[in-house]
């Protein structure tokens, strides 16, 4: 009875390792942006942006609050709530602009339960553009906030050679240094999206139209070296079996159960009488 051998196409085994792989960056991709998420929004609310430590009381300034610190404690003022109260028109530019960008990265984060309900190609999409315009936002905002480095409230801390773009004799603290890396991690997050969501249109628009599995059949008693079963002719356990005339003598035209006839065999006497022998 024949045995059967299964013939994979190779656009079926790229299939199923791209899908394994994607996967594995999808999560990847998932982890990375809660982080942006983070990143972003201890950027928004922490007042380290910029700050003078040298002095006896160091002051120190975020998007929308001033803090000061003094022998007791520290004093911040400023809020979201006296929005108008912020000093300076560019400061509050800057707040609205890493605020919707910190906004935007946490509803990123909540459009991932849509893989629970939508196609992973519509939702790459979605969370694709969210980042996107986050990262514009968040990198707008840190070019942006330099510019109000010139009002009277900044100039009080880091001397009157503060203006905009140059802060004097301050320096700059690391929730701005915060803010520039969450730019970078969100251009490459929705890089990384838009290419995920691009290259599953690209695998399920392929052409797979033909059989992925081809299946035939091999009569075991046809197996050669280039043919085999299991892989091998050992794996077989076949016995050789030579095929003769019962009565012809040993130098008589014989051929082999596996090497085929010979040419000299094509036209012995004995080619279309004989006998199989197991020896």
């Amino acid at each position: 009875m024949g045995s059967k051998i299964e013939y994979v196409d190779s656009s079926h085994l790229y299939a199923t390792n791209y899908v394994r792989n994607s996967k594995a960056i999808g999560v990847l991709w998932a982890i990375f942006a809660i982080c942006y998420a983070i990143i972003s929004v201890v950027a928004f609310v922490t007042p380290e942006w910029i700050g003078d430590l040298e002095t006896e009381y160091p002051r120190k300034f975020g998007l929308w609050q001033v803090c000061r610190a003094d022998e007791a404690a520290e004093d911040c003022k400023g809020s979201l709530e006296a929005f108008m109260q912020i000093p300076g028109l560019v400061f509050r530019i800057a707040t609205v602009l890493v605020g919707l960008a910190a906004a935007l990265a946490l509803f990123t984060v909540c459009a991932m339960l849509l893989f629970l309900f939508c196609r992973s190609t519509t939702v790459f999409h979605i969370c694709g553009w969210l980042q996107l315009l986050s990262a514009i936002c968040m990198a707008g905002g840190v070019c942006v906030f330099p510019a109000g480095w010139g009002e009277g409230a900044v100039q009080e801390t880091c001397g009157p050679a503060a203006d905009q773009y140059h802060l004097g004799h301050c320096h700059i603290r690391w929730a701005y240094m915060l803010a520039l890396v969450a730019c970078l991690d969100g251009a490459v997050l929705c890089a990384l999206a838009f290419l995920l969501a691009t290259r599953h249109v690209t695998l399920q628009s392929g052409s797979f139209s033909g059989h992925e599995m081809h299946k035939g059949e091999v009569n075991n008693a046809y197996v050669t070296d280039a043919t085999s079963i299991s892989g091998s002719r050992k794996s077989l356990a076949l016995q050789p079996v030579l095929i003769m005339h019962p009565h012809a003598p040993m130098d008589m035209d014989t051929y082999s159960h596996y090497s085929g006839r010979t040419a000299r065999s094509k036209h012995g006497i004995y080619a279309n009488t004989m006998h199989n022998y197991q020896l």
